[in-house]
């Protein structure tokens, strides 16, 4: 097996581990940090004065609380809708697996059936259930020095499309085809 670089024009679908790094400017940040906080943001709403008022009057036309309920389940379902959003579906989320929304869900809030929402929310994902979980990214980080017992002098990077778990495999630059098969 021969390692060539494929130049950016040629190599139309290149991942990340293809480019250069670019610089951590203002005009191109490494993370943006006001994500986590729009959550808590979201997590510790204050609903308002109006919201009190609509409960207040509910309950002065209807004693056994029906209308109150309604309103309640309303706002209380579109502020899960939003933590469901920005957990999974946000450019700082990115789709990831059903497992790591529940993580990044349960650091922010908690409701009753919490684990259910998430579950239903993340299986009925269009843009999830139109991915292609079989996609493995491979590259080749060669020009390393040599190390470790077998005196490996590159690393082979597998990346999951789907779920972006990565692996590192220690490898030789000239290693074979039929090598790196029997490596994955």
């Amino acid at each position: 097996m021969t390692i060539v670089h494929k130049s950016g024009n040629v190599h139309k679908n290149a991942d990340g581990l293809s480019r250069w790094a670019l610089a951590n400017t203002p005009e191109n940040p490494a993370w943006v940090p006001q994500e986590e906080h729009h959550i808590e943001g979201i997590c510790v709403t204050d609903i308002g004065t109006e919201f009190f008022k609509q409960v207040e009057e509910s309950y002065k036309m209807d004693k056994n609380c029906h209308v109150l309920c309604q309103v309640l389940m309303k706002e209380y379902r579109a502020l899960i809708n939003t933590i469901l959003h920005e957990c999974h579906d946000s450019v700082a989320a990115g789709h990831l697996s059903e497992d790591r929304t529940l993580e990044r869900v349960k650091t922010f809030s908690w409701w009753p059936n919490w684990k259910k929402d998430v579950s239903e929310y993340c299986q009925t994902c269009d843009r999830c259930q139109k991915a292609n979980r079989s996609t493995v990214h491979m590259e080749w980080v060669t020009a390393l020095p040599p190390g470790g017992d077998r005196s490996y002098n590159a690393c082979l990077v597998l990346v999951d499309r789907y779920s972006k778990n990565s692996m590192l495999l220690p490898c030789h630059k000239d290693d074979t085809a039929m090598d790196t098969a029997i490596m994955i």
